[in-house]
């Protein structure tokens, strides 16, 4: 599977680390803080130096692949060029190990970057007093360039991990949104299919009585008006069944967004018969307290607990391990609340200083009852049969 390339904000992010990375150049004049008395052409070097690398630098992270190697290849060369004059020519070679990890892939990048220290090592060896300690100078430098290339190569594996997550979510949404549609044509389906061939059946039946059978005519326009009433009815509970998502699916959206701030997500939920008007105010809450988390908590774990309380009732608790100190409710907390009370439900908070945020929906014995009596004609209810007239207009 290829990989997307980085967003933007991951290459800005990479960006602002290159731009510090650049205050390792103070290593080029370090060791001439050991000599003497500096001559100024040696000076003049290493400030050249730096002026060479700076465009080479900037330009490896703007520019394409086939370039980008000639680009850290010129960068070594300035180190090697450099490392006569006595500065830190060393310091280049680790900067090329660092571009090399991000350039190349790993079985490639190691035998490049071995290459050019080997030559780095020859060149002290050579050409490097031996006052001058070149031996240690150059393991320091092999050092700090190994570790500076494993750093990068972790980075990249992980920017890697979060383009496989980025499509794994967006895979997901995909199959959801596919889902949805496929469940709500078959719902509208169901639902109007034989409700508008009654319709048209009474209109027709009808438009053939009114002229010897007013009274019966009237009869049968009233009951279009009836189904046509109680389609709109079944429509509109349709469709506040496709603005809510149920818990389930909530948390899956839930757990999805959470890991793609590093945030893992612990449920556990008991076998509860929840109204859908109730299970779809829990969803809403969750959703807000999932985003209210990767806002303002600062937190790297969220328990999610669905129970029922000894009275009958159940309990929905979302706790995070942040910062706490939830002193004031925002908007998000109040709507929270508002579709609580709808339901019948209430929310408690606890918010701590330091030790996390509590949230605990509470959702009432008689609210369940008094939402499932509501619940039960509509979910019970046969059709009404078919009049005798209709029958016979039919035959």
């Amino acid at each position: 599977m290829r990989l997307p390339p980085p967003t933007m904000d991951a290459q800005d992010n990479l960006l602002g680390w290159h731009l510090a990375s650049l205050l390792y150049l103070s290593f080029v004049f370090i060791p001439l803080f050991f000599w003497p008395r500096v001559p100024w052409w040696v000076v003049t070097a290493a400030v050249t130096s730096v002026l060479l690398f700076l465009p080479l630098y900037w330009a490896f992270y703007r520019s394409g692949s086939r370039l980008r190697l000639w680009l850290l290849l010129a960068v070594a060369c300035i180190g090697y060029a450099v490392i006569p004059f006595g500065g830190g020519g060393g310091t280049y070679l680790i900067f090329a190990s660092g571009m090399i990890a991000s350039l190349l892939p790993l079985g490639r990048g190691i035998a490049l970057a071995a290459l050019l220290f080997a030559l780095l090592g020859l060149e002290f060896m050579l050409l490097v007093p031996k006052e001058a300690m070149p031996l240690s100078t150059f393991l320091i430098n092999l050092l700090v360039g190994a570790i500076v290339f494993a750093g990068v190569v972790a980075a990249r594996n992980r920017e890697r991990r979060h383009a496989e997550l980025r499509l794994t979510q967006d895979e997901v949404k995909r199959l959801a949104s596919l889902a949805e549609r496929e469940r709500i044509g078959r719902d509208l389906h169901d639902l109007l299919g034989h409700t508008l061939s009654v319709v048209v059946l009474k209109s027709q039946l009808a438009s053939r009585l009114l002229a010897h059978d007013t009274a019966a005519a009237h009869a049968q326009i009233n009951e279009v008006e009836r189904v046509a009433r109680e389609a709109l009815t079944q429509v509109r509970e349709a469709v506040a069944g496709i603005r809510a998502n149920g818990l389930q699916a909530e948390l899956a959206a839930a757990r999805l967004a959470l890991l793609s701030g590093e945030i893992s997500l612990d449920q556990k939920l008991a076998t509860v018969d929840i109204p859908l008007n109730i299970e779809a105010a829990l969803a809403l809450a969750l959703r807000e307290s999932v985003t209210n988390v990767m806002r303002h908590a600062r937190a790297r774990r969220v328990d999610v607990e669905l129970t029922q309380d000894p009275r009958g009732g159940i309990v929905l608790r979302i706790a995070d391990d942040g910062r706490g100190g939830v002193s004031s409710e925002g908007h998000g907390l109040t709507g929270m609340r508002e579709r609580l009370r709808a339901v019948g439900g209430t929310v408690e908070i606890e918010s701590p200083n330091g030790a996390g945020t509590r949230l605990s929906l509470l959702v009432p014995r008689e609210a369940l009852v008094a939402a499932r009596r509501l619940a039960a004609p509509a979910s019970h209810s046969a059709p009404a049969p078919a009049p005798a007239l209709l029958e016979r207009g039919l035959a």
